[in-house]
């Protein structure tokens, strides 16, 4: 009985400063800290620009012979204002920010963790050839989890959009869900939302591996001596330049990754069997610059979203480091 009686109250009770303490030192680790400030910069970057975006779509999808989005960037935009007003602007951006924070926490977090597993093999900070490396397998492994949700966001960019030779909707068009369902139904399950998958790698593996690459070199170059961290407007020029190098570079395989989105669908003006014969027939019928549709929105939302996706990351990535009991040397 005198035992009993010597027992705590409660002797599992944890007080909410224990809570709270180990919740930070948690959120404050290197890998946790990135894979939630990624999530957040990929949610801010894809909502700036989200009409550039959709409108990037339309033009890369839009096969020879149709015109209805062969008009400049301004136009474009007045157009799809006057078809579908501020919601043709947000059209699919709510899956895209769905895909694109999983996908960004992802490979952020991912790169994080191939950065420093090279560093503890190597013994010394990561090359620019390691930093590529690093990239391009970070974003192979962002993209294999979330490509299911790209192709939807596709097709939600599309069907409202006025396009001649798809035919028109009437009434509210298919979310999110019902257009996943009637995909893996009727386009051969689990492989018709992976269609597309090997040029989205193809493309994605070296433009993540350029931007990591190409961003740490100019953020390197922007800290002056005696420096540990650049001011932020240093990290917005960094992010908006490495993104613009990035995206040039890789943007055909862009092209191509849509293209193959929307290759089942009827109406499009094409049917691709390989990524060589979708190549040869692009340059065949639309030349060169057919490699390049939408090049133009596409540079001008590069500085806006990498501008803010770097910057929102940084600033995400460096109060979550700052909760910890002590400073840990960010990503």
């Amino acid at each position: 009985m005198s035992e009993i009686q010597n027992l705590p109250e409660n002797p599992v009770t944890v007080s909410p400063p224990d809570v709270v303490s180990n919740l930070q030192a948690f959120v404050s680790t290197p890998f946790t800290a990135a894979f939630c400030a990624g999530g957040v910069a990929g949610a801010v970057s894809r909502t700036v620009v989200s009409p550039l975006e959709r409108l990037k779509i339309l033009y890369q999808v839009q096969s020879a012979g149709r015109n209805e989005y062969q008009l400049s960037v301004g136009k474009a935009l007045a157009k799809m204002w006057r078809d579908e007003g501020w919601r043709g602007f947000m059209r699919g951006n709510g899956i895209n920010c769905l895909r694109i924070v999983p996908y960004s926490a992802v490979q952020f977090g991912s790169f994080n963790l191939y950065k420093r597993t090279v560093e503890g093999w190597t013994g010394h900070n990561l090359t620019s050839f390691e930093r590529l490396l690093c990239g391009g397998v970070a974003g192979i492994t962002s993209v294999t989890f979330t490509y299911p949700l790209d192709i939807v966001r596709t097709r939600l960019s599309i069907q409202t959009a006025s396009f001649a030779s798809l035919a028109r909707r009437e009434g509210k068009p298919p979310g999110m869900w019902p257009t996943m369902k009637l995909m893996y139904k009727s386009e051969g399950g689990v492989r018709g939302l992976y269609r597309g998958i090997l040029p989205t790698v193809a493309g994605v593996a070296p433009y993540v591996g350029l931007n990591f690459m190409v961003y740490e070199n100019v953020r390197g170059y922007f800290t002056e001596a005696g420096e540990t961290n650049p001011p932020w407007y240093r990290k917005l020029a960094a992010g908006a330049i490495s993104g613009a190098v990035a995206q040039t570079c890789t943007y055909p395989f862009d092209v191509l990754r849509r293209r193959f989105q929307v290759n089942s669908m009827s109406g499009m003006g094409y049917q691709y069997t390989s990524i060589t014969g979708a190549i040869t027939t692009i340059l065949k019928e639309e030349g060169f610059l057919g490699l390049y549709k939408g090049i133009m929105p596409n540079l001008l939302k590069v500085a806006p979203s990498m501008a803010s996706s770097w910057l929102s990351f940084e600033l995400t990535r460096d109060f979550l480091v700052s909760l910890g009991p002590q400073n840990t040397d960010p990503v």
